[in-house]
């Protein structure tokens, strides 16, 4: 286990200097997406005298059913942010949470050049909910390819907390039986598509002592087959004394550590 520092817990949202562009809509003009909640939209902040920086997309948690989108509180200058907002259950049903994002995702692949950004150095997270919507568009190129685009093209995936198995809700609108812990291996589970050939990926999970049960066991099977899978780049950070809610406090110095080793690497 990884024991974070005191002081690195009471560290804050990285500072830009220009106030963030909000409520970017992402899905193109002509889709017709119903979205009568108006979560569709995006929030960008750009990091002061920076050029051809990376980007990190953030997805909320709140189980699918709740939550706003948000910036992540890390820390590390010259990333850009964006806060991703989707269409939640029960007005939304499965799998309107993965099309918006991997629209978001195909939006910030499209679009982040125009700002100074490097596509190239595209990462795609969140928390939560927000993990498993992350790790299911990094992992299964079905949601990116009606944009024209693969999970190859993006820098790294930062799953934080996130379901490996079918999410929990996914279960219960897909009419699943079972319990919410009962593991199921399908489509919409990212286990279901580990591969050699995906992006660098960093799992972070809280201590399995007070996580979501069955959470850091779910990603320890990821992070060992994707290895034995001849992965070149998966890591695995489980942070003592953290729970489900302060894993994203400890996360904090992990997130653009992790970035940066991913853009330097030769």
């Amino acid at each position: 286990m990884i024991k974070i520092p005191t002081l690195l817990l009471a560290i804050t949202l990285l500072t830009h200097a220009a106030p963030p562009t909000q409520n970017i809509p992402y899905h193109p003009a002509d889709a017709n997406i119903p979205d009568p909640q108006n979560r569709c939209l995006l929030d960008l902040k750009i990091p002061p005298d920076t050029k051809n920086f990376p980007t990190l997309i953030w997805f909320h948690g709140g189980g699918l059913t709740s939550g706003e989108k948000h910036f992540p509180e890390i820390t590390g200058n010259g990333i850009a942010l964006i806060a991703a907002g989707y269409r939640l259950a029960p007005q939304a049903q499965c799998p309107d949470f993965l099309t918006d994002a991997a629209a978001a995702t195909a939006w910030t692949l499209k679009n982040i050049q125009q700002y100074g950004g490097d596509p190239a150095k595209i990462f795609v997270g969140g928390h939560s909910a927000g993990g498993y919507l992350a790790a299911m568009i990094g992992m299964d190129p079905k949601w990116l390819a009606p944009h024209g685009y693969k999970p190859t093209q993006l820098a790294g995936l930062i799953p934080l907390s996130a379901q490996a198995t079918t999410h929990f809700h996914v279960k219960q609108l897909r009419n699943i039986p079972g319990p919410p812990l009962k593991p199921v291996i399908d489509d919409f589970a990212p286990l279901q598509h580990v591969s050699k050939d995906l992006p660098p990926i960093c799992l972070i999970l809280g201590d399995r002592s007070i996580e979501f049960e069955c959470r850091v066991e779910e990603n320890e099977f990821l992070a060992i087959t994707l290895k034995k899978l001849g992965h070149p780049h998966i890591e695995f950070h489980e942070l003592k004394d953290l729970d489900h809610n302060t894993v994203t406090q400890g996360a904090a110095p992990l997130i653009p550590a992790f970035i940066q080793r991913v853009i330097t690497k030769p």
